[in-house]
């Protein structure tokens, strides 16, 4: 009794070892999704592409920031002359400061407002030492009159950020709802495997009695020993089977944490069963449907970008011509601020228009440039479609297949009760010697195959029907997934 106390110790000893560990964490598939969108890293970095156009849109929009300009300039400088008393040399010496501020304006001109102080002092040996200030103030204008004219030229990529960063929005939705149809995927799937591995021990379980049983028949000489192999044979395959079922879970569990990005060796355990019930579709109102998900819609942003940079380019054919206007008022005096009330006065006024004119000759550049614009926004429209077309064949099939797939959930439960049925007829003509035991395992494997597929059938009618929100793009709303696009300028606020 104490070996046999003492390896009992042990054994269970390595049980609690095992799995001591090891926690098991109950999740709806509500918790699951909430999960994965919270802690997925897919889609934790796809929300930074959004983010970065924003940063990128503020980024463009700064060509609307003024410049300020400031320069301060000392000069000191000797100069020989000659004259009637022979070479002589004359020194002036000058401080000059000036600022200005330039102001890009939608239309595509440039407003600049200009100051410019000059403090100059001159001597020489035969003349007085003389100081005065001579400051200027104007402004000036350049606004482009054919080419880069407009507000569409001036906010090109102001307009090409917006709309890169609502398809980055329409992407990240895309990668939402892959993600909450791969976690409903995994989700059942570990459900399905569990639920086939107790479909393997009970399997296991039934063939060791049928073991049991077929020794004690050829010990009482009702059965030849033959009999004894055929039964551990069906045991050693079962056993084969539940080994590889358990190593489907454990690969499933492994799938679904690492999605779920569960730490440590928390053991998701899954609530929900699998949905059973018929769902009604259309298919006319699901192609409709399907024709506005976020893979189409972003094809279209692209479009629109395209468009947008067509009309710039072909505006850029035409040439190139500016008007050019200024005007200013200066002062000079000994004083600095009679300097300033001299500029006040506008007693030294000036002014000046003109335009200017260019345009390359054969201008091939700008030409090409606009005819691969509209090349580009042709081969896009073409996609468009070819994405549209599949859209609908992927959601003809899948209203196929939820159909099939529902039809096949009484297949498969009418399989197992007629499997059922046949077991307890077989084991009945078992044991009145009409059935031998090869016979009894290979009809008890053809139960377990049953509530196998039975299993399966569910998961499958579940799948379908994620497939089919998948393709109508309603997976999100139909999981509870509130898409909110104010995450990615937090994001963008917050990054430091």
């Amino acid at each position: 009794m104490r070996p046999l106390v003492f390896l009992s110790f042990l054994f269970v000893l390595s049980f609690n070892a095992r799995y001591s560990f090891a926690r098991t964490l109950e999740l709806t598939l509500s918790d699951a999704t909430r999960r994965a969108m919270e802690q997925n890293l897919d889609v934790r970095a796809e929300l930074y592409n959004p983010a970065q156009f924003e940063a990128e849109t503020r980024s463009n929009m700064g060509i609307y920031d003024p410049v300020f300009n400031l320069g301060l300039d000392y000069s000191d400088i000797t100069t020989p002359l000659t004259g009637s008393t022979g070479i002589r040399d004359e020194r002036s010496r000058a401080i000059k400061s000036d600022f200005s501020i330039i102001q890009f304006i939608p239309s595509g001109g440039t407003a600049t407002i200009g100051f410019s102080n000059n403090l100059n002092r001159g001597d020489s040996k035969t003349s007085t030492p003389r100081e005065y200030w001579n400051s200027s103030f104007g402004i000036s204008f350049d606004q482009p009159l054919l080419k880069n004219f407009g507000r569409e030229n001036s906010n090109l990529k102001i307009n090409v950020s917006r709309i890169s960063k609502a398809a980055a929005f329409d992407t990240f939705r895309a990668v939402l709802m892959n993600t909450v149809a791969k976690v409903r995927t995994e989700y059942f799937n570990l459900y399905s495997l569990r639920e086939q591995l107790e479909v393997r021990k009970s399997s296991l379980e039934l063939a060791r009695k049928i073991l049991a049983d077929t020794k004690e028949r050829v010990a009482a000489g009702t059965l030849p020993s033959m009999e004894i192999l055929n039964a551990e044979f069906g045991v050693t395959t079962r056993e084969k089977e539940l080994i590889d079922a358990e190593k489907a879970v454990r690969d499933a569990v492994d799938l679904l944490r690492l999605l779920l990005r569960l730490e440590g060796n928390i053991e998701p355990v899954t609530t929900n069963l699998p949905i059973r019930d018929i769902v009604e579709t259309n298919e006319d109102q699901a192609i409709k449907l399907a024709l506005e998900r976020p893979d189409i819609s972003a094809r279209r942003r692209d479009l629109e970008i395209s468009v947008l940079q067509s009309r710039v380019l072909h505006n850029n054919i035409k040439p190139d011509l500016s008007l050019v206007a200024s005007a200013s008022t200066a002062g000079l005096d000994h004083r600095f601020y009679g300097n300033l009330e001299n500029i006040g006065s506008f007693d030294y006024p000036g002014w000046s228009v003109g335009l200017n004119f260019s345009y390359p000759i054969g201008n091939s550049v700008a030409r090409n440039d606009y005819l691969k614009s509209r090349l580009k926004s042709e081969q896009t429209a073409f996609q468009i479609k070819s994405l549209e077309e599949s859209a609908t064949n992927d959601v003809k099939a899948a209203v196929r297949a939820v159909s099939s797939s529902y039809k096949q959930l009484d297949v498969a439960d009418r399989g197992r009760a007629y499997a059922e049925e046949r077991l307890k007829a077989f084991i009945k003509k078992n044991e009145v010697g009409l059935a031998t035991t090869k016979d009894l395992l290979e009809v008890e494997n053809d139960l377990a195959t049953a509530r196998n597929n039975q299993i399966i059938a569910a998961v499958n009618y579940d799948g379908a029907i994620a497939a089919l929100w998948l393709a109508t793009g309603e997976i999100l709303e139909k999981s509870g997934v509130i898409f909110n696009e104010d995450n990615a300028d937090k994001l963008y606020r917050e990054v430091r």
